[in-house]
């Protein structure tokens, strides 16, 4: 299993959270998203590598900021 964790910025509450878990969901090949409000970040867990532009395209057509690191 990998690990990519993607940092997010513009998150204020648990809509925000629910919202970033939908749209991650909904990329084949992940299974599984926790998102922490309180970290500002996505822990996603996936067995073939992802692309990091389709998950950052996800995100912030939710409305939210990719923070890069």
């Amino acid at each position: 299993m990998l690990t990519t964790i993607v940092h997010i910025k513009g998150m204020s509450c648990g809509g925000c959270v629910n919202s970033i878990k939908t749209v991650l969901g909904k990329i084949p090949g992940i299974n599984s998203v926790e998102v922490s409000l309180t970290d500002g970040q996505a822990v996603i867990q996936h067995h073939e590598p992802l692309k990091e532009e389709v998950v950052n395209h996800a995100i912030e057509g939710a409305g939210f900021e990719v923070i890069k690191q």
